[in-house]
């Protein structure tokens, strides 16, 4: 049986490898077919996609990788706010510059 064209985004999402990925279609479509009785209607696929998507949860909930990712862009904002606060500066004084400089026009 083919799997999924998306298949591997979901692995990837779910942070498994593409043949565990695989190997987690053909036990939910095992479990699809001794849940609807038919083989391919929309019931059947549909139950498919719900057991592979739990199997897939499961599997993530018992990798051990850390999720570094959320901690990386934390840093990654506390980083640029001196960066971010500096261009503000530097907005507000060209911006004050430039009305100086247009009232002294209309003056002289």
């Amino acid at each position: 049986m083919k799997t999924p064209k998306l298949l591997p985004w979901y692995a990837r999402k779910a942070g498994v490898s593409i043949e565990r990925a695989e190997t987690l279609w053909r036990k939910a479509v095992r479990q699809a077919t001794l849940d609807t009785g038919w083989v391919g209607n929309a019931e059947y696929w549909g139950s498919a996609m719900d057991h592979f998507t739990r199997l897939l949860e499961e599997e993530r909930s018992t990798l051990c990788a850390p999720r570094v990712v959320p901690y990386v862009r934390a840093q990654n904002r506390m980083w640029r706010l001196p960066l971010l606060a500096m261009e503000d500066v530097f907005a507000a004084v060209h911006a004050n510059w430039q009305r100086q400089t247009a009232s002294t026009r209309r003056v002289a």
